[in-house]
């Protein structure tokens, strides 16, 4: 079953002073709403909304985990390559330097799961001082 798109295709013009703008975004700011078209469309069409304030810091959170995550992966490539290689190797040579090459990916991995966790820390410090 196809699910109906909702295409907004119609436009709505709408200038304010800048006292009414500035109300506006007070407003805005005090809901979880993420994006002021979608809050400003729920207040011209009269749907509820959840008020109350966003959780700066677990946006912040979310932003350093998706970057975290990526660089992790990464890393994680980097180690399935380097076994890939191990299992093929013939010569001395190589695996010495596959074995350097995986000895820096192990740094680099051990310093990311750190920052993590002084992040991590930071956040649960500023959520108990709330």
């Amino acid at each position: 079953m196809k699910e109906k798109k909702n295409n907004r295709n119609k436009w709505l013009h709408l200038r304010l002073t800048e006292e009414e703008y500035t109300q506006l975004n007070k407003a805005f700011a005090s809901t979880t709403e993420r994006k002021l078209s979608d809050y400003s469309r729920k207040i011209l069409l009269g749907r509820p909304m959840i008020g109350g304030y966003r959780n700066l810091t677990t946006d912040a959170l979310v932003t350093e985990f998706a970057q975290l995550i990526k660089t992790l992966n990464g890393i994680g490539n980097n180690f399935n390559q380097v076994v890939h290689k191990l299992h093929t190797l013939r010569h001395d040579k190589e695996f010495s330097a596959l074995f350097t090459a995986y000895e820096m990916d192990k740094r680099k991995l051990l310093k990311e799961v750190q920052d993590m966790r002084d992040f991590m820390n930071k956040c649960a410090g500023q959520w108990l001082q709330s």
